[in-house]
């Protein structure tokens, strides 16, 4: 590795970046310096620190100085071989120094306000400039023509660089690659495309290019930094930092602040007995309206859209004042008015923001001073990065009210707290022979100046996801996009790449064009365009709640009442309402996975529930709940699974309580309807939440015969989840993304996109054309590979049976339902009927069960 400078010219320019703190009335911390000096040492790393903590500019910095250093360098150069050198360093002084990569747009332009600033402020004449799907063609053709020196910008339009004729020339300067936020893109596909892209960047810059990762903490922190420096496990040495192959692995600068994390539980006034989690905790509302007016700041976080639209809705009919003083934000929202929430943040102009996921993340020091989290994040490592954005500056506290849905969610509150206090933060798995990603890859190349496949394999060969690549899969790979493979080979529109001298390439311009529009690895539902009939864009909405609409329905959208004019291509046409009742928006995706750090604090809490240890307010608050579930049949503690058997009207209910989460009892549940299913032919409908799951039959179940014949048997798990769930229609769901990412289908043109249901039907007719004729595709079978490492969890399942074996089975049979199983039944009832009809049903359903 080249390093930036002797160890005396290094110290000259840190205490250069010391002087700029000290101007800004700041003190760099331990791990700050840390990173400056491995930086500019000519290290590779990741810098793990909180939110809030200054991690940005522990990179922004050292890259800043470097560039000063060799502008002075070339100011200063003379005669010999150090100025002919220097000289030759600067002579591509307007070049692309460096890369930040964001996973959200909405970090862009802070980042590029720190570094812009930093650098003025040192006399570095340098342009920072950002590149994402809201820049301008203008403005790119300006940045390709004349390229700032650091360009911050998405993983997707990189590899629309990537794309572009001449980008070796374009990033012949290039010296780094940040990448910000990496816990947010590691155990996703976008990672993938970032992998893929430094594999090239790596491959003709060679070592002079450096790769750096900032990321809040994670539970496999190591192997993030391996996957982010392209280093598969088979290459590291135990405990070592020099790998097999003679490369450094790079340092893991470790911020060692612990941020303090204060969190209050917004309490009911009186507990639900027989709780349910339809309501989204509006039952709060007047709770949460005296948080917001007593802070001068507040975020407002919700787990999804509708719900985001519905409490920003009911804040303003409880609260009128507070019109023109709260906002909304989330990912459906236009740019424009995104952008006018984050500055109005920002300035300091608005009392809360209703927001998602999409302000999660954000830069040192916005003045935000409390957070409210409706409803569980179901993460511990979320509920950290949402806490962390108030008190955002070091040594700031952070202050979190979490507001709970329903009464079980007071059990996670607890579960969180003791998971903060310990540590305890979830692992993302890393995404590995994700060949979808690489056929899309390979056809960016193509499109561009071409590549030879030798040195293509060589390089994806040293990433972390395909470092287990053979020469024959990768052969495969060729030959889809040169001739459709076996199954596709008569069909010209899958021959997109013709090979010329040895040289894989791209020669039709509509291939080319097609290829450019479909980049990326965020597959989403198929959205709709809201625009006024006269008048701008506000946002987008999934086709399927607008195909749910008649014309001269209302319906309510970022905040505003709305009427449905007409519906025409992929624009929803409305006007400006009066109406005070209308429709709220969902969007699909939304039920998120209680990690397993979380579950095993969550049966720890439960076991404190049970033996009436009151330690934490919320299990107090929970003391009538649990007198009920004990009274009619038992709390588990950590070593012990209840399972609780009942007949009544609708049938015969076999519940069981893992506290595994959604996910995993979505699996346990069809593995043991299976089993069961082996001792009567019944049929069984099912329901499940986080803390376990209902099997309903119109028959007896015959549960204490497969008791006693090994139902919780880890041994025939892989065979029997084959048996009992529908493989083939998860696996088909599945390859619908696998066949938008790899290029298979298209979907469409800009305004003439193609409906989803067409595109489901296409997707559908690949997975039975390979299925039928070419059941070793490898897209094929990295569907069905995804179900199990990602839907079913088959290794935490497998981990989940191997517990259950080992607990003592509660074996209850009530009198009628309890408190536990009367949120189950509640979420059953729901995807049969409306919203009214239920809540009606539920209040019938209380009285019965109140009764003695």
């Amino acid at each position: 590795m080249v390093k930036t400078s002797t160890k005396q010219a290094r110290r000259e320019l840190i205490g250069r970046g010391k002087k700029w703190f000290t101007q800004q009335g700041w003190k760099p911390f331990p791990f700050q310096l840390e990173a400056w000096n491995a930086y500019l040492d000519g290290e590779n790393g990741l810098v793990n620190a909180p939110t809030g903590s200054g991690k940005t500019y522990s990179l922004i910095m050292p890259i800043l100085l470097e560039g000063l250093r060799e502008k002075e360098m070339g100011a200063a150069a003379g005669a010999g071989e150090e100025g002919k050198q220097a000289k030759a360093t600067t002579k591509k002084k307007s070049g692309l120094r460096a890369i930040w990569i964001t996973p959200i747009r909405a970090l862009t332009r802070e980042i590029q306000g720190a570094a812009q600033r930093a650098a003025e402020d040192l006399g570095l004449d340098w342009k920072i400039g950002i590149r994402s799907g809201d820049t301008s063609t203008s403005e790119r053709a300006k940045q390709k023509k004349s390229p700032p020196q650091i360009l911050i910008t998405t993983p997707e339009s990189l590899h629309l660089l990537l794309a572009s004729k001449g980008y070796e020339d374009y990033f012949g300067n290039l010296r780094v690659l940040v990448a910000d936020e990496w816990h947010e893109l590691v155990g996703t596909k976008r990672g993938v495309l970032l992998e893929t892209a430094l594999s090239r960047l790596r491959g003709f810059r060679g070592r002079e290019f450096r790769t750096w990762g900032i990321s809040a903490t994670i539970g496999n922190l190591p192997e993030a930094l391996d996957v982010l420096q392209g280093i598969p496990h088979e290459l590291s040495l135990e405990n070592g930092k020099t790998l097999l192959d003679g490369r450094s692995r790079g340092v893991i600068v470790r911020a060692g602040i612990a941020k303090e994390i204060e969190i209050t539980t917004v309490m009911p006034d009186e507990i639900e007995t027989f709780p349910w989690a339809g309501h989204l905790g509006i039952k709060l509302l007047q709770k949460v309206i005296p948080i917001i007016h007593s802070s001068g700041s507040t975020l407002v976080f919700t787990n999804t859209r509708s719900q985001c639209e519905i409490w920003y809705q009911r804040i303003l009919d409880a609260d009128p004042d507070l019109s023109g003083a709260i906002a909304m934000h989330h990912g459906s929202i236009g740019r424009e008015l995104r952008d006018w929430v984050e500055n109005a943040l920002h300035e300091g102009s608005l009392k809360a923001v209703i927001c998602t996921a999409s302000l999660d993340l954000g830069v040192d020091f916005r003045p935000v001073e409390t957070i409210v989290q409706i409803g569980s994040p179901k993460g511990v490592a979320r509920f950290m990065q949402r806490a962390g954005r108030s008190g955002h500056r070091p040594g700031a506290k952070s202050i979190i009210h979490f507001v709970p849905t329903h009464s079980l969610e007071l059990l996670e509150a607890s579960a969180l707290r003791q998971c903060i206090a310990e540590g305890q933060i979830e692992q993302r798995i890393p995404y590995i022979r994700s060949f979808d990603v690489l056929i899309q890859y390979l056809v960016t190349l193509a499109v561009s100046e071409g590549f030879r496949p030798d040195e293509i394999f060589a390089e994806v060969k040293k990433t972390y996801c395909f470092s287990s690549i053979t020469r024959e899969e990768f052969n495969w790979c060729l030959e889809f996009i040169t001739t459709g493979g076996n199954s596709l080979g008569a069909y010209d529109e899958y021959h997109k790449v013709v090979v010329e001298d040895g040289v894989y390439k791209v020669t039709s311009k509509r291939v080319a064009m097609m290829h450019r529009m479909g980049i990326g690895a965020i597959v989403s539902e198929q959205v709709m365009m809201v625009k006024y009939l006269r008048g701008g864009y506000i946002g987008t909405i999934e086709e399927y709640f607008i195909s749910s609409l008649k014309t001269g329905d209302t319906f309510w959208f970022a905040g505003r009442s709305l009427k449905l004019v007409k519906v025409k291509g992929t624009e929803a046409l409305v006007r400006k309402s009066n109406a005070k009742k209308g429709k709220i928006p969902s969007w699909k995706g939304g039920r998120m996975q209680l990690s397993s750090q979380l579950s095993t604090r969550l049966r720890e809490a439960m076991t404190h529930l049970k033996t009436e240890n009151y330690h934490d307010a919320e299990l107090a608050k929970l003391k009538p709940l649990r007198d009920i579930q004990a009274q009619r049949s038992a709390i588990p503690g950590s070593d012990e699974l209840l399972i609780e058997y009942f007949v009544d009207r609708e049938g015969y209910h076999l519940l069981m309580y893992p506290c595994e989460g959604r996910g995993i009892h979505e699996g346990l549940a069809s593995l043991f309807a299976y089993r069961i299913g082996q001792f009567a032919p019944l049929t069984f409908t099912i329901a499940n939440n986080d803390y376990g799951f209902e099997l309903l039959s119109d028959q007896p179940i015959p549960i204490e015969e497969a008791l006693g014949s090994g139902l919780f048997d880890a041994g025939t798990l892989t065979e029997d989840l084959e048996a009992g769930i529908n493989a083939t229609e998860m696996a088909s769901r599945r390859f619908r993304d696998i066949a938008a990412i790899s290029g298979l289908i298209f979907k469409g043109y800009p305004g003439k996109q193609k409906k989803e249901k067409h595109l489901q039907s296409s997707s559908k007719l690949f997975f039975d054309v390979f299925t039928d004729y070419e059941p070793n595709n490898l897209l094929l079978t990295q569907a069905y590979d995804e179900i199990v490492t990602f839907q079913l969890q088959e290794e935490r399942l497998r981990a989940a049976l191997d517990r259950i074996n080992n607990q003592t089975i509660l074996f209850e049979k009530p009198a009628k339902a309890t408190p536990f199983s009367f949120a189950l039944i509640v979420d059953r009832l729901r995807e049969k009927m409306s919203s009214e009809k239920l809540e009606d049903r539920i209040k019938r359903m209380r009285v019965a069960l109140v009764r003695d």
